[in-house]
Parts: structure tokens; sequence; C-alpha cells
């Protein structure tokens, strides 16, 4: 069966999210969007791509940083609203240089930094 992007469920913004998750570990590293076109030059490249909503483009992760997420399997969700990316990640996934985006835990209310920039 052939995958048809034009089967997922998009906001109106055009836009999924998408979770990136460590192949190997399972470790959830960020989650970004895409829109119909990112999703098709992720699967034709192997390269992750995503959308920028803030600068209106396409966003090809580790572009510029060199921190590169080579995309290992797509998986959709049941209700086909939501992507997960299994990636091979080189270097940190967060732009704050942090292994994963979600560092912070919460504790008894508090915020607590689970994890040190990696650069």
């Amino acid at each position: 069966m052939s995958f048809d992007v034009t089967t997922l469920v998009y906001d109106d913004k055009g836009l999924v999210p998408c979770i990136a998750q460590a192949a190997g570990t399972g470790e959830v590293l960020m989650m970004a969007w895409m829109n119909a076109e990112a999703v098709e030059k992720t699967l034709e490249t192997r390269r992750v791509t995503y959308w920028s909503r803030s600068r209106q483009a396409f966003w090809v992760k580790g572009e510029t940083s060199g921190h590169t997420q080579r995309l290992v399997e797509l998986r959709v969700d049941c209700d086909r609203d939501c992507l997960l990316a299994i990636v091979e990640q080189e270097g940190p996934a967060c732009h704050t240089n942090r292994r994963s985006c979600f560092y912070t835990g919460v504790e008894t209310g508090e915020e607590v930094e689970l994890s040190r920039p990696m650069v």
C-alpha cells in the first residue's frame, strides 16, 4: 500500500505535528511541524525536513548546525493527525544544544533542569 500525504489530518494552517524519537533508545528528542511537502521531502531524501512557522520556510534538521536527523522510519498515529519520525540523531536535537528538547521536568510543582547542554 502506498502512502498518500493527503490522507493526513492537517490543522487549519496545513500543518501536522511530528515527534522525533531516537532509533534504538526510544528517547523523545523534539517536536516540530510538517506540511505535506515537508513530509514528502523527508520521505524522498531521508533527511528530516520540517516547516518553520516563524520563518515560513522549510527547515532541514541540521542544515546549519550539523545536528542532522536521518529518517529510519516514519509512523502515522491512529487519528492520522500526528507523525512519529524515528531518527538517527547526530549531535544535540535541541537548539539549546541539549540531546532532547524535553530537558525540563516538573517535580512537586517546581521546574527541574534534567540535562545540561552537550556543547
